[in-house]
């Protein structure tokens, strides 16, 4: 099986070992998921922007990485079964790697390998996901009353972009403060971030 710590884009919990659930387990909290008025929303958006999202777009897999999911160009949304336990935890990755479909969806000439254009849809997704909800920023053990969303953001887009081949340390940082304003205000498909 592929190790989902290899897509163009992963999502990464506070995660304790190795403590999830079977993929039959999984893949029914993926269906739930869908019923989440923000899981339906961007499906809703990709189709609307002539992506077609099927049946196996989402899909529980074992991972051997401490990540909880991940999207890759032309294969759609892995699910970590593993590394995950409660809805919440799969609607958050389901929801998080949507964004990143969406990006590419709408930005056809979006390059996984260009560290600008990952850190991007990147920022994006920690953004208008809640991934730096301030309780789920607690439950990670961070706690900053001023501040915390944009600086959860930088922290999870730099780990982000550590497992991208084509960053360094240095471009990855380089490039996420080069797109930040433009990518932190750009809340499309939403109005305005969730």
């Amino acid at each position: 099986m592929e190790d989902a710590a290899s897509p163009n884009s992963g999502s990464d919990l506070n995660l304790g070992g190795n403590r999830g659930r079977s993929i039959e387990e999984c893949q029914g909290m993926i269906q739930r998921s869908f019923r989440n008025p923000i899981v339906k929303f961007l499906m809703e958006q990709m189709e609307k922007s002539g992506c077609r999202v099927g049946d196996n777009f989402v899909k529980a897999v074992v991972c051997t990485g401490p990540v909880a999911g991940g999207y890759t160009k032309g294969r759609g949304i892995t699910v970590c079964s593993n590394y995950l336990t409660i809805q919440d935890e799969v609607n958050q990755v389901v929801i998080h790697e949507l964004i990143h479909a969406y990006d590419e969806c709408r930005a056809k000439n979006l390059d996984w390998t260009n560290c600008a254009h990952h850190a991007c849809s990147e920022i994006r997704a920690g953004h208008l996901s809640g991934d730096c909800h301030f309780k789920r920023e607690l439950l990670r053990g961070f706690i900053k009353l001023r501040g915390h969303e944009q600086e959860c953001i930088k922290r999870r887009v730099l780990k982000s972009l550590r497992g991208n081949p084509y960053c360094s340390e240095v471009a990855a940082k380089d490039a996420m403060e080069a797109v930040w304003d433009t990518c932190y205000k750009d809340t499309k498909p939403f109005d305005r971030a969730p």
